[in-house]
């Protein structure tokens, strides 16, 4: 979608800020009407800028189609000053410490290569940064998701749970003898 207006972006930005906010809140933070605050959202979810409920936002839908992952080796005693200058560099989404090659692990995505590139120079530039090396993204199969894995605990909790309770039963229907 490229045809977000300000208002739009300032709706994306209240989301990101607190994904909880209730329709409300965020048409009175905004200064606008709450059906235009609720017409806009649903406009963003039908458009797919919006995805998961309405709270997350899709990147690529607002124009960040390039997605990178950049291995950074870095001077040790740096290491702190590196991440924080990471942090500041909006195009740096996250940034994971690495065992194996390289010390730092960036997810970076941009609006085109020259963008990219942008964000790559300001990161060779970072005081600590010794080299970096950049691989990119060409199709994501399988976004980042946690249902598979939460779906796992409430299954191993559920017979846990029915385990236990067979316990609690065996044990309470048991016969208990009196000694004579």
């Amino acid at each position: 979608m490229n045809s977000l207006d300000p208002t739009d972006l300032k709706i994306l930005l209240e989301l990101i800020r607190d994904p909880r906010v209730q329709i409300g809140e965020l048409s009175e933070s905004l200064g606008i009407a709450r059906n235009t605050a609720q017409s806009r959202m649903r406009r963003l979810v039908r458009s797919g800028v919006l995805n998961d409920g309405g709270r997350e936002v899709d990147l690529e839908k607002v124009g960040y189609d390039v997605v990178g992952f950049v291995t950074l080796e870095v001077t040790h005693r740096e290491l702190d000053g590196v991440i924080g200058a990471l942090r500041r560099i909006p195009q740096v989404l996250e940034v994971h410490e690495i065992s194996g090659r390289g010390d730092l692990l960036c997810r970076v995505v941009a609006t085109d290569t020259h963008n990219l590139q942008t964000a790559l120079r300001s990161i060779l530039r970072t005081k600590g940064v010794i080299r970096t090396e950049t691989v990119l993204a060409l199709h994501t199969h399988i976004p980042y998701r946690t249902e598979p894995l939460i779906g796992r605990l409430v299954d191993a909790a559920e017979t846990a749970g029915a385990t236990k309770r067979v316990k609690t039963q065996v044990s309470t229907d048991s016969p208990v003898r009196e000694a004579d």
